[in-house]
């Protein structure tokens, strides 16, 4: 049973969500307009045509449309108003389907009214999409079957959720053998201090909930998903000068990391060659933002990633062959700090214009 402060956060962030914000510009940080990965072709075309009142109240934080969607059974958790829903709708085809779950009533509403628009703009007979009400720590009492969902996405929600490690338990439950949870979220540098997290409008923001980047590791072990694999990161800048003085030097950023539920029999460590059959994704398939797997070439990966192209949707995509030598594989293990990987990113781009300039070139 959830405690009485976990009640009045659902409460409060319920509130915020569903009568304060109307529109994005109502938002009072950068952390749910954070930037997302590039996209491709399909992706914006789909998500172009979302329709405007939709789109007007998205909030998120990161892109979580993922790779290979065609015919895929997909949870989003904390729809909102429902524009990734509807996105994954057009891309997933009519043989696939989509569902929303959200605890907030005015967003559930608004969703629900433009099922049958999307419905007819993506010239499909039968919508295949639905919205659930219900919380994300609760799938299963929502109604949601175990064993179902080949992909489960969310775009900025699981740090307002006061229990992630109910959440990631829930989803794990939800999702296939194989299946995936490729989601963006805000997190911090830190354990972040309680005084932060009595603050109602840094909740309703993802401030003050967001979890130490590390925490995620820890649970995601304990419930049984894979590492967490990094896709990409951005610095959250905070420029409310009340909030910079209640924050300290908490630093914050956005995060999309790809998850997975894989079987107990793990493959060793392998030699593999994408296809190039995924579209959109012809030339180059980033499984993370250092596994970059160009077309047709011969590519070391350890054990885990093997087992992910193996046992998930990507089954099919890769040729798998044992490894010549135990030697040639890298084994990567460690739990890898956004922060430091933004640091690092931020001295090369820093190197990168330096020689531009002195270069004469231009910047």
């Amino acid at each position: 049973m959830a405690s009485t402060t976990d009640v009045e956060v659902r409460d409060s962030v319920k509130e915020y969500y569903g009568k304060r914000l109307q529109t994005v510009d109502d938002l009072q940080t950068q952390a749910c307009v954070a930037p997302g990965r590039k996209v491709t072709r399909p992706v914006k075309e789909a998500i172009e045509l979302v329709h405007e009142v939709i789109a007007s109240k998205y909030y998120g934080c990161g892109m979580v449309i993922p790779e290979k969607l065609k015919g895929m059974k997909i949870l989003d958790l904390g729809c909102g108003s429902g524009r990734d829903c509807f996105a994954l709708s057009k891309l997933v085809g009519p043989t696939g389907h989509v569902t929303g779950i959200d605890m907030t009533d005015e967003q559930i509403d608004v969703a629900r009214e433009y099922i049958g628009y999307h419905t007819n703009k993506f010239g499909y007979t039968k919508p295949n999409i639905d919205f659930v009400k219900g919380y994300i720590e609760k799938l299963t009492e929502a109604g949601l079957p175990s064993n179902n969902y080949d992909i489960i996405v969310s775009n900025c929600v699981i740090n307002l959720c006061p229990d992630k490690k109910a959440v990631l338990r829930e989803s794990y439950n939800v999702l296939k053998e194989g299946g995936e949870l490729f989601f963006s979220d805000i997190y911090a540098d830190r354990t972040v201090d309680e005084s932060i997290r009595k603050n109602k409008i840094l909740w309703g923001e993802g401030c003050a909930g967001a979890l130490w980047w590390n925490e995620l590791h820890t649970l995601a072990s304990e419930i049984g998903f894979s590492k967490p694999y990094m896709v990409i990161a951005n610095p959250i800048p905070v420029d409310r000068e009340d909030f910079k003085a209640l924050l300290g030097d908490v630093k914050y950023a956005s995060v999309t990391y790809r998850l997975f539920k894989l079987p107990a029999k793990k493959c060793e460590a392998s030699q593999v060659t994408y296809n190039g059959n995924i579209p959109g994704y012809e030339e180059e398939f980033n499984f993370d933002h250092k596994t970059k797997l160009k077309t047709k070439v011969i590519n070391s990966v350890d054990g885990t990633i093997a087992t992910v192209f193996r046992s998930s949707r990507f089954s099919g995509e890769f040729d798998i062959q044992p490894h010549r030598k135990e030697s040639d594989c890298y084994v990567d293990s460690k739990s890898e700090d956004p922060f430091v990987h933004l640091e690092e990113r931020n001295k090369k781009e820093v190197v990168a214009t330096d020689q531009c300039c002195n270069n004469n070139t231009g910047c």
